[in-house]
């Protein structure tokens, strides 16, 4: 079957590659608007660059074509925290990706703990393994209904019951990715084959 993009919907695209291009990690985006603390997760994420430290996510728009309240809050206040999701977040993380008004928070709606550790960005999920403090670094132009934003990494907290190895920051622990409309866990590991 060979499938050319100008003759397929929006959602068959989307079916396509998500279903094609797993596992793909699901990490919450915490933004903040007046007080009210925004939890939205994303699978089209990805690390864009060790140097500089980027990463990558595409958020779309509200069934209305508005901004997602984490595109709006990230363009006027240009701070995030990227939260790895892991098994003990699945629910709640699934009750997050339904819509919510821009005046209600994911966290006390759905009852996530958070904990501000960096005072100029807002909180990361409290018991999250790894989370990235971020800015705004640029929208990627690509046309359609999603906006790629990269997003430059500032400082990382690593939760101690995840490093494996605190010299060689070695870090262990099972995370959640999308796998077409199924989530998945990620933490099996195949060791390399031997390279002589």
């Amino acid at each position: 079957m060979l499938l050319h993009i100008d003759e397929l919907g929006k959602t068959e695209i989307y079916k396509i590659i998500s279903q094609s291009v797993i596992p793909r990690p699901i990490a919450w985006i915490v933004t903040e608007e007046e007080g009210i603390v925004n939890i939205a997760p994303f699978s089209y994420f990805i690390p864009l660059s060790s140097e500089p430290a980027t990463l990558l996510v595409s958020v779309g728009h509200k069934s209305d074509g508005t901004p997602k309240d984490t595109l709006a809050n990230l363009r006027k206040h240009g701070k995030c925290v990227v939260c790895m999701v892991e098994k003990n977040h699945l629910e709640a993380m699934h009750y997050t990706s339904k819509p919510l008004g821009h005046e209600e928070s994911e966290a006390e709606t759905f009852g996530i703990q958070t904990e501000r550790i960096e005072a100029e960005y807002p909180p990361m999920v409290a018991d999250t393994p790894v989370a990235f403090f971020c800015s705004l670094m640029q929208e990627v132009p690509i046309g359609g209904s999603t906006v790629p934003l990269v997003l430059r990494v500032h400082t990382i907290h690593i939760a101690d019951r995840v490093l494996s190895d605190a010299e060689r920051l070695s870090i262990a622990y099972d995370p959640v990715a999308r796998v077409g409309k199924a989530y998945a866990l990620c933490g099996a590991t195949i060791d390399p084959p031997h390279i002589s």
